[in-house]
Parts: structure tokens; C-alpha cells; sequence
């Protein structure tokens, strides 16, 4: 019988799967910002619109509809930013961690960059 031995991986594979996870964590915050900067733009898209179109209406009939409208876009407003500035964040903080791993494990620098 021969005697088996279980292999652990090796410091470097550990390391290189540790920078795809951030890398693949910094994919899902670039894809958060670009949400943020949709949701930011649709009511700057329809104030847009009623900007153009006001001619056609009196803004004294309108009052009701529009007082909600601008409250549901301020808010809309609201989360794109946040969205954007939280994802700006989280970018930040991977790419720290990425050049810390890099500087430590200098064998992995290389690959990385």
C-alpha cells in the first residue's frame, strides 16, 4: 500500500484565487455604478421632457401630478448617487487590498499588472 499524501495548494494559487474574487468583486461594483448612473439620469431625462413640453400645459393644472413626479425623481436622484459614490468605495478599497497582495507576494505582481 502506498501512502498518500493530500497535496495543499500552494501559497501562490491561494493568493492568485484571493485576487479573483476582489477582481471579480470590483466587476460587480463597476456594474452597481453603472446602474447608479442610469437610475441618476432617467430624471434628468424626464424633467427634460417636461421642460420641452410645457408649453402645452399650465403648470397651475399640473401641480398635483407633478409635486410627486418631482419627489419620485429627487429620490431617483438620490440613490444614483449613492450607487455611484458607494461604488466608488468599494473600487477603492479592492484595488488597496489588490496592491497590498502584490506587494506582499511579489512572485504574483507580474500576473496582476
Amino acid at each position: 500500500m502506498g501512502m498518500e499524501t493530500k497535496e495543499s495548494p500552494q501559497p501562490d494559487n491561494l493568493i492568485l484565487g484571493e485576487i479573483q474574487v476582489l477582481l471579480s468583486e470590483k466587476r460587480t461594483a463597476l456594474s452597481s455604478m453603472r446602474t447608479g448612473i442610469a437610475v441618476f439620469a432617467l430624471p434628468l431625462s424626464v424633467l427634460s421632457v417636461l421642460i420641452a413640453t410645457s408649453r402645452s400645459y399650465s403648470i397651475g393644472h399640473v401641480m398635483p401630478l407633478l409635486v410627486p413626479l418631482l419627489v419620485l425623481n429627487l429620490g431617483l436622484v438620490v440613490l444614483g448617487c449613492w450607487l455611484v459614490f458607494h461604488s466608488i468605495g468599494r473600487l477603492h478599497h479592492y484595488d488597496r487590498r489588490i496592491r497590498e497582495l502584490t506587494r506582499k507576494y511579489r512572485s504574483l505582481a507580474e500576473v496582476v499588472e
